[in-house]
């Protein structure tokens, strides 16, 4: 017979700190009323301005979450092995009805031979896939970069899927517009389902 187990918190706790602290430095940025994300481009523009006044309620620490991060951190790794940049970040200025904002992704992964951008996904289902949000997601990061084309796969428990995206031009000033001054609430209908704010925000789709 197998001795008597004991409760382990030491590889939780690696796991754990890597984490809040990626997300704390992000929570800084988040608070900055004058920086706009990638991401927050292809989501609800009242997300935008709740994130600046409630920036704690983006934090949550989520097995699912972690499982995204860490799939990210290894195939980042194994790309990086093949001649890759990784964490890529990106910022441009744009000048919205006088005032100056600053907009600031990060890519996945970019093959600066070839021009490709590499956007990671993953999750439990395969459905509807590519998804609207992440073509957009990555459709902006190809204007930004300038890159004809990107890959965007999707890594689940049950499949690997990868699709080629070829870029289509953007106005991405005019997508800032349209988040600094809250313009569209909720971009998608199943947004405020999975939103941090559902609770204290008035334009909440009831389904």
């Amino acid at each position: 017979m197998f001795q008597q187990f004991k409760s382990s918190h030491m590889i939780t706790r690696i796991i754990y700190d890597e984490y809040m602290k990626d997300m704390l430095e992000k929570l800084e940025d988040a608070k900055n009323p004058y920086t706009v994300f990638v991401t927050d481009l292809v989501a609800c523009s009242h997300k935008f301005h709740l994130r600046h006044e409630f920036p704690e309620l983006t934090i949550k620490f989520e097995p699912a979450a972690i499982m995204g991060e860490l799939i990210h951190s290894g195939l980042e790794e194994l790309l990086k092995q093949k001649g890759f940049e990784t964490e890529v970040s990106i910022e441009e200025k744009y000048k919205i009805n006088g005032q100056e904002y600053y907009l600031k992704g990060r890519i996945d992964a970019y093959d600066p031979q070839n021009k490709i951008v590499v956007e990671i996904k993953s999750g439990r289902s395969t459905q509807n896939l590519p998804r609207e949000h992440h073509v957009y997601q990555l459709q902006i990061y190809l204007n930004l970069l300038k890159a004809e084309k990107g890959i965007l796969i999707y890594i689940t428990p049950d499949k690997i899927l990868e699709y080629w995206i070829k870029k289509e031009k953007i106005d991405i000033k005019s997508l800032m517009k349209m988040i600094i001054e809250d313009s569209v609430h909720p971009k998608w209908n199943w947004e405020c389902k999975y939103c941090p704010f559902q609770k204290i925000c008035p334009y909440r789709s009831v389904e």
